[in-house]
């Protein structure tokens, strides 16, 4: 690591920050409306079109944890790293099949949150809870990973000085970063992070062809990358006893690879900031092309993930992998181009940020506040209260960063995929068939919210006693698998055999204000155009 401030990165770094930050409050003047509600903060008014939605979503989805935690992987483990490109390749097929039906529905009655749609979908105020609790909670680790982030290229850049710095001194830069982002978050709303994107995914593309193809040409090619990547996973870790990783996965592995990618495909759609880039859009359409072309990013994971190679072969060593990339391009590139990298990095964590406080804003403005505090609350009261929650959750996250041993952000954040996926039943089963009992759903997603919590808690790592990965033994098979996916399965067995059960008691099932034809509806439809607000239909 050089020593000091990295000035000219510095510079760059801080240029592109300016620039979003103004573009961030611009945008509360674009296509803005003249009412206040949570369709236009919080859902940009509907109106966004094909290219705007995507690189909402690929803003969205390829965050921080992209660029800093995937390579991070694979700089620390190898080739076990690469879970998270077959779990975007298998995703966008799956999406293809329910999404547009979640678009339409949510269209024709109003809805803004998963937990609406479930509650006017099942009648149950109590399933819609659930599924809104567990969103906020998955989502809250996942913006602290956003700031991770942030804080790794701070560091790397030599801004805030050393361990032995004053805490407010070391930390002020990722505080100004995190005013700046709640300031214009709580102005703009979603228009903030969607015009940001652009900037954002153009930055990233720029950087990883460049890094792609400059950085094996200084390390002697792919061939000297691989060679000395594998010699290092030979290397025995003394915590562990075992060697610190493979090139390719062995066959013990195997099942933690797959069921932690079919897992992962299966849990992202159901993460609150995904549905709400998802609704955003103002067409039935925008979201199907849209499965089609995001692909792309998947091959932009797959050539970035490459970068934990890259890392081994050029010698950095740090005691943070999630520091690896970052300094990798300290370390390669000339100060001027590691800024660009800094900042695609850092702006690549302030679009899901912003993002992902204004989906567990919504949640709570919709699914408690609205639902159990203030039933009759205005559409303007309800959008007050979602922007003064999208600062707090965004404080949440900050503490934790701030208070916590930053390896362990991804574990944290790997916990709330365990627990996101356990809305999947309600949600997806919900946009296909209304057989499901809704005390069942409620059943079936405490059984696995209890079983994954507690499995996670189980597994220990070198650096932790508890929550040290998210992969242990599955009962009855005796493979090492996902923790997710055993707890899925847990639930989707309790809330079937439940079902059964209620249904053959008749067990009362709560009203249903949905009919067939919404789920198919689109835009300019006969009572799509003029939304009605949630909580005015009978539930």
């Amino acid at each position: 690591m050089k020593d000091g401030v990295n000035g000219v990165a510095l510079g760059v770094f801080v240029f592109f920050f300016l620039a979003v930050t103004v573009m961030g409050f611009l945008a509360a003047r674009w296509r803005k409306a003249e009412n206040e509600s949570l369709d236009e903060w919080g859902l940009g008014g509907r109106s966004f079109g094909t290219w705007v939605t995507w690189f909402l979503l690929g803003g969205d989805l390829y965050t921080a944890y992209t660029f800093v935690a995937v390579p991070a992987a694979i700089y620390a483990a190898g080739a076990a790293g690469f879970f998270a490109v077959p779990y975007t390749i298998l995703v966008y097929p799956l999406i293809f099949t329910f999404l547009p039906r979640l678009w339409s529905v949510s269209h024709k009655h109003g809805y803004v949150t998963t937990s609406d749609f479930v509650r006017g979908r099942f009648g149950s105020k109590g399933l819609s809870l659930a599924v809104a609790v567990t969103g906020i909670l998955a989502t809250m680790p996942y913006i602290a990973l956003q700031l991770v982030g942030i804080q790794a290229v701070l560091d790397v850049m030599g801004v805030g000085g050393g361990e032995n710095t004053n805490w407010f001194v070391k930390d002020l830069p990722l505080l100004i970063a995190f005013g700046v982002l709640a300031a214009y978050t709580y102005s703009s709303g979603l228009r903030a992070p969607a015009l940001i994107a652009f900037v954002k995914d153009t930055l990233i593309y720029i950087v990883i062809a460049v890094a792609i193809i400059y950085i094996p040409i200084k390390l002697g090619g792919f061939d000297e990358i691989f060679g000395k990547a594998a010699e290092a996973y030979k290397t025995i870790n003394p915590a562990t006893g075992k060697p610190k990783g493979a090139l390719v996965p062995g066959e013990a592995g195997q099942w933690t690879y797959a069921t932690l990618a079919l897992g992962s495909a299966l849990a992202l759609f159901m993460y609150p900031h995904s549905i709400t880039a998802t609704l955003s859009s103002r067409s039935r359409n925008v979201i199907r092309r849209n499965t089609t072309i995001l692909p792309l990013y998947s091959l932009m994971l797959g050539l970035l993930a490459l970068l934990g190679f890259m890392a081994i072969a050029a010698g950095i060593k740090v005691k943070n992998g999630q520091l690896a990339i970052p300094q990798l391009f300290e370390t390669m590139f000339p100060d001027w181009f590691a800024g660009v990298a800094f900042a695609a990095i850092g702006i690549g964590a302030l679009v899901p940020a912003a993002i992902m406080s204004i989906a567990a804003a919504n949640l709570f403005t919709r699914n408690i506040y609205k639902d159990f505090i203030k039933k009759d609350a205005t559409p303007a009261q309800e959008t007050k209260v979602s922007k003064l929650v999208s600062l707090l959750v965004k404080v949440g996250a900050l503490v934790f960063v701030l208070t916590m041993d930053k390896t362990v952000a991804i574990n944290f954040q790997l916990l709330g995929g365990i627990w996101i996926l356990q809305t999947f039943p309600a949600l997806v089963g919900g946009l296909f068939t209304r057989w499901f009992h809704r005390w069942a759903l409620l059943a079936g997603w405490a059984v696995g919210m209890a079983y994954g919590t507690a499995a996670a808690y189980g597994v220990a790592s070198p650096t932790q006693k508890h929550f040290g990965g998210s992969a242990a033994e599955i009962p009855g098979i005796g493979e090492i698998g996902y923790i997710g996916l055993t707890a899925f399965v847990l639930n989707v067995v309790v809330t079937v055999v439940l079902t059964f059960v209620l249904k053959a008691v008749k067990a009362p099932e709560g009203v249903d204000e949905t009919s067939p034809e919404d789920y198919t509806a689109d835009a300019g439809d006969p009572g799509v155009t003029d939304l009605p607000k949630v909580g005015t239909a009978a539930h």
